[in-house]
């Protein structure tokens, strides 16, 4: 019989606990960096290696930042009906779920893989794992696409309105009066492009690299809408990059041609919406809910700032003349 507390709250400190009673021996735990929203761990037994991963109702920032945390349910949900449509080991498995207190287990990446975030601020920029990006993604945008029923399987954008809509673009709109109407235009274009399967948190943080292998993780906002979400979020990631290692700006740059030329074509109207995407995102991750922990100086917040607000206000047509405007 599972471990029954109403809503049992995981940490390094109890996991152990936990899981034994679904029969798990542990050996070690290691709190892993769940990001704002998740407390998540990594289980090693004497059997291998898993990972566990709990929503938190109250994130960690800042300003006070509420979320369902039932998204666990839909994530877990997404894991186990996207494996079979992508290559082997492109998610992790699902190794159990406690629906009732909104965490699950998962396969881990294999040992020794990183997260592309941190290759890349460590001017490690493969356009090799760019490209691997692209297509994974535009894989989930081909499997949604081809099967409507995705539609009423992930219908509904709570948590993404909660978790990305709300923190990226209306917060920020309220920090800047004058582009508000540019936020919230954009917030019911994007509510009325439901199209295809959005990842909702498609960043290098959530791909873990091995080799020549990519595992992307965080499926917790998944659902059915405006597929330029995501391929924004992760052009907007190899922006802000290009500012805080400018010298490092040309190779973030060829990672993100690289990444456009597998995904780009999928929909013959993605160019534009991702450019219309991508200077509020950029803004967002300065001046909104969540901005980027690595940009600390305000110099360089103000020339992201000044460089957001000119895409904003005058968004490139094509992926082509976002690369002629890409920050040196």
């Amino acid at each position: 019989m599972a471990y029954t507390i109403n809503l049992f709250e995981l940490d390094a400190s109890n996991a152990a606990a936990y899981l034994a009673s679904y029969g798990y021996a542990v050996t070690h735990i290691t709190e892993l960096g769940g990001g704002v929203s998740n407390t998540v761990l990594l289980v090693e037994t004497g059997e291998g290696r898993f990972v566990i991963k709990q929503a938190l109702g109250r994130l960690r920032v800042e300003q006070e930042w509420l979320a369902d945390r039932s998204r666990a349910q839909r994530e877990c949900r997404a894991l186990r009906e996207l494996a079979p449509l992508l290559p082997p080991g492109s998610v992790p498995g699902v190794v159990f779920e406690d629906g009732e207190n909104y965490l699950f287990a998962m396969e881990s990446a294999p040992e020794g893989a990183r997260p592309w975030k941190s290759l890349l601020l460590e001017g490690v920029v493969s356009p090799e794992t760019a490209a691997t990006a692209g297509r994974t993604l535009a894989a989930i945008i081909r499997a949604g696409l081809a099967a409507p029923s995705w539609a009423a399987s992930f219908n509904g954008a709570t948590a993404f309105d909660q978790l990305r809509l709300d923190p990226y673009y209306r917060f920020t709109a309220s920090r800047h009066a004058d582009l508000a109407a540019r936020f919230h235009a954009l917030i019911e274009e994007t509510r009325q492009r439901q199209v295809t399967l959005v990842h909702g948190d498609w960043s290098p943080k959530n791909l873990l690299v091995s080799g020549s292998h990519l595992m992307a993780i965080d499926f917790e906002v998944l659902h059915f809408g405006d597929p330029a979400f995501d391929t924004a979020f992760l052009l907007n990631h190899l922006l802000l990059k290009s500012f805080h290692r400018s010298q490092w700006s040309a190779r973030y740059r060829e990672a993100a041609a690289c990444f456009w030329t597998e995904v780009g074509s999928v929909l013959p109207w993605l160019a534009g919406a991702t450019m219309h995407h991508l200077g509020c995102l950029l803004l967002g991750r300065i001046d909104g809910k969540s901005p980027a922990e690595y940009i600390q100086s305000n110099e360089t917040k103000d020339r992201v700032r000044r460089y957001a607000r000119e895409l904003i206000v005058r968004p490139p047509d094509t992926a082509a003349e976002l690369w002629e405007r890409w920050p040196r």
